[in-house]
């Protein structure tokens, strides 16, 4: 999968980084921090400028957003869980995610658009509970902008850094995601004790 992100890259230049966070954005199980590391490289070397390629790959999570969005704008939840059972095994798609990223949006309503952006498990999946609520459009795509802006220039930066050495990244690329997973559930357990704690006082 990587030489397939190295090609496409190497072949099209920003717009094939733009297109390979759109598709990945969709729920597709492709290394999107190893195109942005590689695009990173690249802006070490001359090739591509930063801020073009921001743009570009910010665009490119954003479209890819707004196509779930659309999904769940036009469909229900129990459609949702039913394609995910049919069909998320042939996109790396499980129905635990799907459930996770309601229940985000469930307690922490917009915000969930933005941070959600930096987190492996609800990246993508966030934005279709925003669809199926209907959430405003506008905002929607401000916060998706938000979020994945940070996430696509810190790897960016971090590929500029490692220069040729950004295959390098891999392994700890990985361990990272497991760092931000384990974060999660601290974040989780910390808001459950705080609530816990409150309704004690109360």
């Amino acid at each position: 999968m990587i030489d397939f992100a190295t090609q496409l890259v190497e072949s099209i230049g920003i717009f094939g980084a733009g297109l390979f966070i759109a598709i990945e954005s969709i729920v597709i199980p492709l290394p999107s921090e190893f195109v942005l590391l590689l695009s990173g490289f690249n802006v070490s070397i001359g090739e591509f400028q930063f801020i073009p390629l921001l743009i570009a790959t910010t665009t490119g999570s954003l479209i890819g957003a707004l196509v779930l969005y659309t999904v769940g704008y036009g469909i229900s939840k129990d459609r949702v869980n039913y394609l995910t059972d049919r069909f998320g095994k042939y996109v790396g798609i499980k129905q635990s995610e799907v459930d996770k990223a309601f229940k985000w949006f469930d307690k922490y309503g917009a915000w969930t658009i933005f941070f959600g952006r930096l987190f492996p498990l609800v990246r993508s999946l966030v934005s279709i509970p925003a669809g199926l609520s209907e959430m405003n459009v506008i905002k929607f795509g401000l916060l998706t902008v938000g979020g994945s802006s940070i996430f696509n220039a810190t790897w960016i930066t971090i590929g500029m850094q490692l220069e040729d050495r950004w295959k390098d990244a891999e392994g700890w690329a990985k361990n990272l995601e497991n760092v931000v997973n384990i974060g999660i559930v601290f974040v989780v357990v910390a808001l459950v004790v705080r609530a816990i704690v409150k309704r004690s006082k109360a």
